[in-house]
């Protein structure tokens, strides 16, 4: 009957309880109605796909992205912190509960004879001061959370299990866009290889024809050095190229968790054309991107963490206990007589700390500030990042289409060039010229079609991936 009392009693306490310290509440962001460089993007939402990528209908980076996925140990190791955040929300949750202990114990005593005996009246004999003391007792202990501390530290520990789910989310994302920005950057590299070799096929037949003149008497020495060095310089910039492919593959390699030595990717010069991808609404991307969601629970857990502080102030309140068997000697240790109980409230109350409870409150508020201010520099991110890639791919285009115009116009003139040059009405130099702006421009153009898928990929990244 005390037992049920005594449970009664508890829960009581328990449901008339409360949380100290300030409940959550986002804070307000001044957000855009529309982007800068999105045109009508502003308005558009139309959903995308989680596996994003797949908008490129590239079957080997759809089968790069699952390697990645699947075997990048950093994305291992984010799937490992999440487990542990899980972890530590069950060891704040137990303090809800009774703690009951067990401890057995053998202890061998001697006491001191002549401290002992000097408390003794005259003529009283002295007790065995040698004795072995057996216990087997159960401890119990049982706090009562009336103002909210282990609910706070549970509030606390959730928020920071989702803040590390949604690091996970952030760097999948950002995982997933860096394969797709290798691989587009890879075959870039493909094109413009294929670029400098066609360049260098037209040098090697164009030193051979100015040998053939020199050896006519056509040609002068200095024409055949300086086709000579062209040939050279093409040879160059191809060597150049091979190591930069080179670099991407084996940093792509990594990524994907493989050995750089057994990774290959096929080598391919034809690039697909970027996906539209619409901007939606900024205010969108509190919801779809993953790191201001992990900032905001950041946030949260901070919150959480100034109420147990504040808690810390107020008296606690718990039940404790011990029962079980304890006698000196091992003969009557099972003995009905060697029982004790011991069972009752007991309540804490700091008096003096030393200002320890203060500056550790005024340490939790300062924490608060900070991830308020990194919650609102992650938003300033977003919107920064949303708008650079933006303007990257309007700007991409416009490259793109004035290189194509430059390209044909630069043949053109090779083309005159060379025409000039056979009726000797032009030095050599005008060819070799007319012939480098051919492949400064070839190679730039396919720089450009790369950046341009490489800032689509940045694209779907600052808006948050799928949604």
């Amino acid at each position: 009957m005390n037992n049920f009392k005594i449970l009664c009693l508890t829960t009581t306490l328990t449901c008339a309880s409360c949380s100290v310290g300030p409940n959550f509440k986002l804070p307000e962001v001044l957000m855009p109605s529309k982007w800068k460089n999105g045109g009508n993007a502003s308005t558009a939402d139309i959903p995308v796909p989680g596996e994003w990528w797949k908008l490129f209908g590239s079957d080997e980076l759809n089968r790069l992205e699952a390697r990645a996925l699947e075997n990048n140990q950093e994305l291992r190791g984010a799937l490992a912190r999440v487990e542990t955040a899980r972890a530590l929300v069950g060891t704040q949750q137990a303090d809800w509960f009774p703690q009951l202990n067990m401890k057995n114990g053998m202890n061998y005593e001697r006491l001191s004879q002549s401290s002992f005996g000097a408390n003794l009246p005259p003529g009283v004999a002295l007790p065995k001061t040698q004795r072995r003391r057996f216990q087997n007792l159960l401890e119990l202990g049982w706090e009562f959370d009336l103002w909210g501390r282990v609910r706070r530290g549970v509030e606390s520990s959730k928020a920071s299990q989702f803040a590390a789910m949604e690091t996970l989310s952030a760097r999948r994302l950002t995982l997933a866009a860096e394969v797709a920005r290798l691989y587009f950057l890879t075959h870039s590299l493909d094109r413009q290889m294929q670029v400098v070799v066609g360049t260098q096929t037209w040098r090697e037949e164009a030193l051979k024809l100015q040998e053939s003149r020199f050896k006519g008497g056509l040609a002068n020495e200095m024409d055949v050095a300086r086709a000579r060095t062209e040939l050279e310089l093409a040879r160059n910039d191809l060597a150049a190229l091979e190591r930069q492919r080179g670099n991407a593959e084996n940093a792509l390699a990594v990524i994907c968790g493989e050995i750089p030595s057994d990774f290959h990717i096929s080598k391919v010069t034809s690039q697909p054309r970027p996906p539209k991808v619409p901007g939606g609404l900024p205010s969108s991307l509190l919801q779809r991107r993953p790191d201001i969601r992990a900032a905001e629970q950041k946030m949260r857990e901070a919150n959480a963490k100034v109420g147990v502080s504040k808690a810390s102030f107020y008296p606690a309140f718990s039940i404790v206990g011990s029962g079980g068997l304890e006698s000196i000697g091992a003969e009557n240790f099972y003995d009905q007589r060697s029982r004790i109980l011991s069972i009752g409230p007991s309540m804490t109350l700091p008096i003096f700390q030393g200002g320890k409870l203060r500056a550790n409150l005024r340490a939790s508020k300062a924490n608060y500030d900070e991830t308020l201010a990194n919650y609102r520099q992650s938003i300033l991110v977003a919107l920064q990042e949303v708008e650079d890639s933006l303007l990257d791919a309007r700007a991409y285009a416009k490259q793109g289409r004035a290189l194509d115009a430059a390209i044909a116009s630069a043949q053109e003139t090779q083309r005159l060039a060379e025409l000039r040059y056979q009726k000797g009405l032009a030095s050599y130099f005008e060819v070799v010229d007319a012939n480098r702006t051919v492949l400064n421009a070839k190679l730039l153009s396919a720089q450009i079609e790369g950046q341009r898928l490489m800032a689509s990929v940045a694209m779907l990244k600052a808006l948050g991936g799928g949604w």
